[in-house]
């Protein structure tokens, strides 16, 4: 069961004028579930996407990558779960371009104008004859409201679909985002999530587009980790559908530009700890914050040592104080210099190293009792400088070795 993660509401989710989403079942693993969804764009829209840093990356974002620097204005997204058509060399490059091409025909764009998306088992070969066989039901089904079908239709071995929304007001105009992603195994994204979508009918200047996502997946989907495994097939799509009537957003750094930013990235915040909070066979949601470095780089090195650390998430899980597994993270994680004597270690309320070593205030029990929790705050102070950053992870359970010994199943 996921940590403290309920259903998405309904009603939170806000249509996104310019932007309709299609879902249907499409048969391209099982039977019976929703894994095709195509997400149509009027014209005039503004896109841009960050995608994964593994090299052994999926046909589909090798695809995304090449049309998007096209220039050609992108008119419809096409996301497939159950098949990831990654490790399948120029074969999977041709079933996807095909995917891309019948949709293309079937709304009446050039193919460059198709971003396309897959989720699930890797080195099989892509069924696009299902997918293509799909698509004019998906089509029919497009809507502006359909966002909590499309958050169900991208799963895998999610248990809760993960869609949030928000308001905000821009120049005196109200502004919505809705966004959804997926992922809850081969989690450690170094630019995003497995797969994720941001829309707002702000009005963006396509020339900040791809700084925005940076800025997006650098602020959330780039500070979780559920397992360290960096998936072939990450990508971030953030649209702007310049609906709203407000003064068109050409900087970041202005008033309007840092609303919507701070907006999307509440979005953003919300879909990656879900992420976490649904990880595989997770029951601990875990905030690992490291202060007192000398740049934020050191210290997401730190903090990702500590999540990362198989010892670390499986005291966790056991509710064992077993803290010692936290220090000899803090000090393997690359920090040649670093001084044991500086370092300070609290788990939320309570005080369990000091000056490098054991506070002889910290009693076990005390330990203990913050570890039962559900959820958890593990701070550690370098005392090397003034940096800080955070990261969130969860445990890892005996569940978490049956899903992934089961995943082909």
């Amino acid at each position: 069961m996921p940590v403290n993660l309920p259903f998405p509401d309904p009603d939170s989710l806000f249509p996104i004028s310019g932007v309709r989403i299609g879902v249907t079942e499409a048969g391209v693993r099982k039977t019976g579930r929703k894994d095709l969804t195509v997400m149509l764009l009027d014209d005039g829209v503004s896109i841009s996407g960050v995608f994964t840093t593994n090299r052994f990356c999926a046909a589909p974002v090798q695809i995304c990558r090449d049309h998007l620097a096209s220039g050609k204005a992108i008119r419809g997204l096409l996301i497939n779960t159950g098949n990831a058509n990654a490790g399948t060399g120029t074969e999977g490059l041709a079933r996807a371009k095909s995917t891309c091409q019948e949709l293309a025909r079937e709304i009446g764009v050039d193919v460059e104008q198709i971003l396309p998306f897959s989720t699930g088992v890797i080195m099989e070969q892509l069924p696009n004859d299902r997918i293509e066989a799909g698509l004019a039901a998906a089509i029919a089904d497009a809507k502006p409201g359909n966002w909590l079908r499309a958050a169900e239709g991208i799963m895998t071995t999610d248990t809760v679909p993960k869609a949030f929304g928000v308001e905000v007001s821009i120049s005196g105009q109200l502004v919505r985002v809705t966004g959804i992603s997926k992922g809850a195994g081969m989690i450690r994204p170094n630019m995003a999530t497995m797969l994720g979508f941001i829309a707002t009918d702000a009005c963006v200047d396509q020339s900040v587009m791809h700084q925005l996502a940076l800025e997006l997946a650098a602020g959330s989907f780039n500070r979780v980790t559920v397992d360290g495994d960096t998936s072939t097939n990450d990508s971030l799509i953030v649209i702007a559908s310049n609906r709203a009537n407000h003064p068109r957003i050409i900087s970041l750094e202005s008033a309007d530009g840092y609303a919507l930013k701070l907006a999307m990235l509440t979005v953003a915040r919300q879909l990656a700890q879900a992420i976490v909070r649904d990880g595989e066979g997770a029951t601990k949601f875990i905030s690992i914050s490291v202060e007192g470095g000398r740049n934020a780089d050191e210290c997401r090195k730190v903090a990702y040592a500590i999540a990362h650390s198989p010892l670390v998430k499986t005291a966790f899980y056991a509710s064992d104080p077993n803290l010692g597994r936290i220090l000899a993270a803090v000090g393997y994680a690359g920090i040649e210099d670093l001084d044991q004597a500086g370092i300070e270690l609290f788990l939320d309320d309570v005080h369990v190293a000091t000056s490098g070593g054991r506070n002889p205030q910290y009693l076990e029990a005390e330990g203990q009792r913050v570890m039962k929790q559900s959820e958890i705050s593990v701070l550690v102070k370098l005392g090397r400088g003034d940096a800080s950053d955070t990261v969130w992870t969860c445990d890892l359970s005996h569940e978490y070795v049956t899903i992934n010994a089961d995943y082909r199943s």
